[in-house]
């Protein structure tokens, strides 16, 4: 190839102090398939948007976030509250876009939930 081109996210990774901790969290929270072993595989879900982008955002922290698409925001927060997660923000609506809301994980990692 002589030419560049964009290149996509192709993968993620969640680091966890405590990988069963964190594998009960999110197999549970958002029905993941989440394999064993030192590296956890976590298979692909269905339904995602195409094609899935990002973004850079001013702030005054720096991190990764996840944004995870669910049926229900209010169920998910109430279920991530249920398996020690935490409601960071309430489910902001954006006129003729998805309705977002923020949780943290058990260790404190973000995650966005998108309702669409």
């Amino acid at each position: 190839m002589t030419e560049d081109w964009v290149r996509p996210v192709v993968h993620w990774e969640i680091q966890a102090k405590d990988a069963d901790t964190m594998t009960a969290f999110y197999s549970t929270l958002f029905n993941w398939q989440i394999g064993e072993g030192r590296v956890r595989q976590i298979s692909p879900g269905i339904g995602a948007p195409e094609p899935i982008s990002g973004h850079i955002l001013q702030s005054t922290e720096s991190g990764v976030s996840l944004y995870i698409q669910v049926l229900s925001l209010g169920a998910t927060m109430a279920k991530a509250k249920e398996l020690g997660g935490t409601v960071l923000r309430e489910p902001f609506d954006r006129p003729g876009q998805a309705t977002l809301a923020w949780i943290a994980d058990p260790e404190g990692n973000k995650v966005v939930l998108v309702q669409q």
